[in-house]
């Protein structure tokens, strides 16, 4: 039986937000919503249509504000056990959604971005943003229209904060993926990262990736990561 825990990295994909109703971006086509990932997830995408990658975003966001969709157990479990884990804990998720804070969870880190914000190119200031926006709304730090793009990593573009990920990673001893799969970046690199410092790493996916994890536990979200963190916590 190996040491109860002290220092804990969770990653989540698109799987836990999945439950939750939102949809996830890249189908097995190339598509992101009908559109070639080209068009809409790229810095080239945006300079030859900017509009098409507002209009793009300004759906997802108007999904996401919608009625229906609400964090789900998985989401709220996270946020409770970071709350009554006594040791380190970092929640890195790849999804651009507001469901983890919405949940509860506070030390979180967005690498991708978040839909829920805009930034000016000009300053890279990071604004807060609920409503739609285009090529013509006017910056808050420059006044100019046209100096505005989604908070969004696209493809070709460095992940965020990964100096703080990293960190996380080399001190873990116990490092858990859900809902992504472990056989490509950014789960790959992270589970491995967290292996070479002797950190036991776990995913928690519907089906198994074939990866190297030394543990697997199959189901969603929403029932397998209550039941698996519950182990985690300390018993007084």
């Amino acid at each position: 039986m190996r040491a109860r825990a002290e220092s804990i990295v969770v990653l989540t994909g698109a799987g836990i937000s999945a439950e939750s109703g939102i949809k996830t971006f890249r189908a097995a086509d190339g598509l992101w919503e009908n559109h070639p990932i080209d068009d809409v997830a790229t810095p080239e995408g945006f300079e030859r249509n900017p509009q098409l990658v507002y209009e793009f975003y300004n759906q997802r966001r108007q999904q996401l504000l919608s009625d229906h969709v609400k964090p789900n157990s998985a989401h709220s479990y996270l946020a409770k056990f970071e709350h009554e884990f006594p040791g380190k804990f970092l929640l890195v998720t790849q999804n651009v959604d507001n469901l983890h804070e919405r949940a509860g969870s506070e030390n979180l880190v967005h690498m991708h971005g978040e839909l829920l914000k805009m930034h000016c190119l000009n300053s890279q200031l990071i604004f807060d943003i609920a409503e739609d926006f285009n090529f013509d709304t006017e910056c808050r730090c420059c006044r100019s229209p046209g100096n505005l793009r989604p908070h969004i990593v696209w493809f070709g573009e460095m992940p965020l904060q990964m100096n703080k990920i990293n960190q996380a990673l080399e001190s873990c001893d116990v490092f858990v993926a859900i809902g992504t799969s472990g056989n490509v970046y950014p789960a790959s690199g992270f589970y491995q990262t967290a292996k070479i410092r002797r950190a036991h790493t776990v995913e928690l996916n519907p089906e198994s990736t074939s990866s190297g994890f030394d543990e697997h536990i199959a189901g969603n979200a929403s029932e397998i990561v209550p039941k698996y963190f519950e182990t985690l916590l300390p018993v007084y």
